[in-house]
């Protein structure tokens, strides 16, 4: 079945992106993707590059972002599609997760080296290029530092580790994330409020990866895919073929339409490929959805 679609990908713009966004349309064009959509963490900067360079290609691109937020206490990313990206909100939402990143570094760095490491902020600085820190720039680090290389905490990492497929974010997963050693608290915005700023900015909501941050929160599950999103991320890299269908059945069951997505990044992920997002439909049908909404 031919894969057609990527409505999940990020450049530069999200702090664990690798391409400019430019070089990300000539790659989806090389990979035969013809619909595609840069979506950067809370940032909308990739888009005009993006569109650009998606129509000299002949590529359609849809302007998006993805959204941190949170349904309770539970966090969440939230895909906007078609937005009126130039809306200062976008900047506003950006500017607030970055200053709290930004105070949030030196502590990631502390409780990281609490692990028993040795970094500094000059070792971050090599990897960093706006004073953040995440936790793939943590693993970069570490795993290809010689003085590392017998290190028990980090084997899992290392070729044909367990965690080896896609061994920086990985290590994001299992320190840095909610509830890990590493984690460092954000204040997020309400799930309700995000949506509301994507469907004013004449956009549509789609929950991305659901089987990632819904994994632990089965029984809020309902409350969240019935609180005003337009559509599910059923199918991607993230999700197993049993995840695919049944995101798909409940987004079928609750009249929301579905998206494909390979949530690429580039070396955070060399696993993940563009396209890639184990999609079972024919594409077609999402295209046709894409056009009456028009998205495309």
């Amino acid at each position: 079945m031919e894969n057609y679609i990527d409505l999940h990908m990020h450049s530069r713009f999200s702090d664990d992106g690798e391409y400019e966004p430019a070089v990300l349309a000539k790659m989806c064009s090389e990979a035969g993707i013809r619909i595609m959509a840069i979506a950067d963490h809370n940032s909308v900067q990739a888009i005009p590059e993006e569109l650009e360079t998606a129509e000299k290609l002949g590529l359609k691109a849809i302007p998006a972002i993805e959204i941190d937020c949170q349904f309770q206490d539970i966090p969440l990313h939230v895909l906007g599609y078609g937005i009126r990206y130039q809306e200062p909100v976008f900047q506003a939402i950006h500017d607030n997760i970055y200053n709290q990143e930004l105070q949030n570094s030196d502590e990631k760095l502390r409780l990281t080296n609490q692990l028993g490491f040795r970094l500094c902020s000059e070792d971050m600085r090599k990897v960093s290029s706006d004073g953040i820190y995440t936790g793939e720039m943590f693993a970069e680090i570490l795993l290809n530092n010689p003085a590392y290389d017998d290190c028990e905490l980090l084997k899992p990492y290392r070729r044909n580790g367990t965690r080896s497929d896609n061994p920086y974010v990985n290590f994001y997963w299992d320190y840095y994330a909610k509830n890990k050693p590493c984690y460092t608290p954000l204040t997020l915005p309400a799930m309700s409020d995000i949506i509301a700023i994507i469907h004013g900015t004449d956009g549509k909501a789609v929950l991305a990866h659901p089987g990632v941050n819904l994994s632990d929160h089965m029984q809020a599950e309902t409350m969240i895919l019935n609180a005003g999103i337009d559509g599910i991320e059923a199918f991607s890299s993230y999700h197993s073929a049993e995840e695919c269908q049944d995101y798909l059945q409940k987004a079928q069951m609750r009249n929301l339409f579905v998206t494909c997505g390979s949530d690429f990044h580039g070396r955070t992920k060399p696993s993940i490929h563009l396209g890639a997002a184990g999609c079972t439909i024919d594409q077609s049908i999402i295209e046709n959805t894409l056009r009456e909404y028009h998205l495309i």
